[in-house]
């Protein structure tokens, strides 16, 4: 792998902006809903008057109102089915009775009419007590705050879930006393769903439905005085570039360790996401720091890979904890939404050409050597090296966490478990044995081997020399034929041969023939 130096030139607004785009999949919304409501709220501010100190406040506000509604998944999920649409309800009636008596109707949802009964007492006696909305404000200031963001932001976001009326949350606030930035932003957030279900029209029949309870009656008479020049170019303005461009104040690129610190800030709030998964990628980052120093990367690489262990289950916040939470075993729609995960990783930092390189190698993380991965099934070669080492390490790291449908591993039952997987092909055995000593685990070492070859490329070598074509190669070690041409390709390149006799000199010369290394003849000579 070689690492970009773009990624030296990361900022403040590319972080919040690409984990914006898991928190629109967390709320069965698309992808830039809240960029597109940040450009709503900006407009709003402008026609407000705001200084820039106030746009700023407003700017950072909308990124973040809606940030750490993930946090009780697990328990939105145990009430209700589906977290993601529970969550969407609000959107339809707004934050008043009749959102809570949508949401109401949907406890035990897919359960037998006995068993709903039975939990919609139990909710309304006890479980109304887990789904507290207040936490989701603590949850998105406190990121904040290991962000470094102003307190003005922090201010606002205590009063974002606030009514005007003064029966939001936590109702301590109406009206004034409510921050101007808060009644922005969250009224931006309905707006621009209304707006992309029903247009112009439809965003301004909601708000003015709304207003004087919900939102401020000042700000809805501005958006429908003004709903032409402040919406009608949704639809075809590059969202993310005029987000990231709006960035005020704080748009200098961060620091080196800034960058380092506000990823692992990102990653535990992300891992929220599941009681199952706390602590998960930062325990994965230090597995695979470890592990390249054991290896010797280059510091860029090396680099590169901790910050893709940061991000790599950014995707998973666009998966239901009906499904993260399961106790039994998924369907194969389940199991089809947990292979998406990684590709949502990728798409959710592929806008940034700082971050995306980041992306695309933690996007990797659940491919396998012999292509039975996901979410692309690369194969072998096609696997980038950094991205082995993360999959060993996620893997291992999994093994040793509780899941819904097991107990924890114990490290020597997760080492054991993770060489039978190079046994069988899946996983790299020089990446396992790094991550298994950065563990603290006894490595078992391999000789270095000549010409920069890897353990698997001396496997092919000696089946070539032996007199193997490449479909025979395949299949003596269970891989695809395109893998094994690969692999070949790249042996010939690193010693310097043109066709089997040359490799088989080479072979000979460094000794890479063993007593007992002779291949299968019974999988020779494939037709």
């Amino acid at each position: 792998m070689s690492a970009q130096a773009a990624t030296s030139h990361v900022r403040l607004a590319e972080l919040l902006a690409a984990l914006s785009l898991g928190v629109d999949l967390g709320f069965g919304q698309p992808m830039e809903h809240v960029l597109r409501q940040c450009l709503i709220a900006l407009r709003l501010a402008d026609r407000c008057g705001l200084d820039d100190q106030g746009r700023s406040t407003v700017y950072f506000t909308s990124l973040l109102i809606t940030v750490g509604c993930h946090s009780d998944a697990h328990e939105q999920a145990k009430w209700f089915g589906d977290d993601l649409a529970v969550k969407a309800v609000k959107f339809k009636h707004g934050m008043r009775a009749r959102a809570g008596l949508k949401a109401m109707s949907m406890l035990g949802a897919g359960q037998p009419p006995l068993h709903r009964f039975r939990l919609g007492l139990e909710f309304l006696i006890a479980g109304h007590r887990e789904m507290d909305l207040t936490v989701h404000l603590k949850a998105a200031y406190m990121l904040a705050e290991k962000l470094g963001i102003s307190r003005d932001v922090i201010g606002a976001l205590q009063g974002a879930y606030e009514h005007w009326d003064g029966r939001g949350w936590p109702g301590n606030l109406s009206r004034d006393s409510i921050p101007l930035p808060a009644r922005i932003a969250q009224m931006a957030e309905f707006v621009e769903v209304a707006h992309r279900m029903g247009g112009v029209d439809g965003a301004t029949a909601f708000v003015r439905r709304l207003a004087g309870r919900q939102f401020d009656p000042a700000l809805v008479k501005i958006l429908c005085d003004r709903a032409p020049e402040l919406l009608d170019d949704l639809d075809s303005v590059q969202t993310w570039g005029a987000v990231i461009a709006a960035e005020p104040a704080l748009g200098g690129a961060l620091a080196e360790a800034e960058v380092d610190s506000a990823l692992l800030a990102i990653a535990d709030f992300v891992d929220l996401k599941s009681p199952y998964f706390l602590g998960h990628c930062a325990n994965v980052a230090e597995l695979v720091t470890a592990a390249a120093d054991g290896l010797r990367l280059p510091p860029a690489d090396a680099q590169m890979l901790r910050r893709a262990a940061l991000v790599h289950h950014f995707g998973r916040l666009g998966v239901s904890n009906a499904i993260w939470d399961k106790r039994g075993p998924l369907g194969t729609g389940e199991l089809e939404r947990v292979r998406m995960h990684p590709y949502f990783t990728e798409r959710m930092l592929q806008q940034s050409g700082a971050l995306a390189p980041i992306g695309a190698l933690a996007a990797q993380h659940c491919e396998r050597m012999d292509g039975s991965g996901y979410p692309r099934g690369l194969a072998g070669a096609a696997i980038q090296p950094s991205a082995r080492i993360l999959g060993a390490a996620d893997a291992y790291q999994a093994m040793c966490e509780p899941r819904p449908h097991r107990v924890a591993c114990s490290p020597s039952d997760a080492a054991e478990k993770l060489r039978a997987e190079v046994r069988a092909g899946r996983l790299d055995g020089d990446a396992v044995e790094a991550v298994l000593g950065a563990a603290g685990h006894r490595t078992r070492r391999r000789p270095e081997q000549p010409a920069g070859l890897t353990a698997r490329e001396v496997e092919v070598l000696r089946l070539v020399a032996r007199g193997m074509s490449t479909k025979e190669v395949a299949v003596q070690l269970a891989i695809t034929p395109k893998t094994a041409g690969n692999h070949i390709e790249h042996i010939y390149a690193k010693i310097g041969a043109c066709n089997r006799a040359e490799a088989s000199l080479f072979a000979v010369q460094n000794g890479l023939f063993l007593a007992g290394d002779a291949p299968d003849v019974t999988k020779m000579h494939v037709a």
